[in-house]
């Protein structure tokens, strides 16, 4: 496993993340990115290697947990 010392998503894995979350599949995500299915299936690997997920649903509720706190103005890991 690879060593990610910053662990914030990159613009392209930022734009994956949010297709994802939003429910497209990994053909889905690749169409929006002109990209092939296989890079898709390496960047969510990566992703999830990065961000210590096993599963795109971890991914996604990740990415609304994160969307709520910008939403309401939180920054990450702040209490309301």
């Amino acid at each position: 496993m690879q060593d990610y010392p910053n662990r914030v998503p990159s613009d392209r894995e930022r734009q994956v993340i949010e297709l994802v979350a939003q429910g497209h599949t990994n053909r889905g995500v690749a169409e929006a990115l002109g990209v092939s299915e296989y890079a898709v299936k390496n960047e969510l690997r990566t992703i999830y290697n990065k961000l210590g997920f096993w599963n795109r649903v971890e991914l996604a509720l990740w990415y609304e947990a994160r969307r709520n706190e910008r939403e309401a103005g939180l920054a990450p890991g702040a209490v309301a």
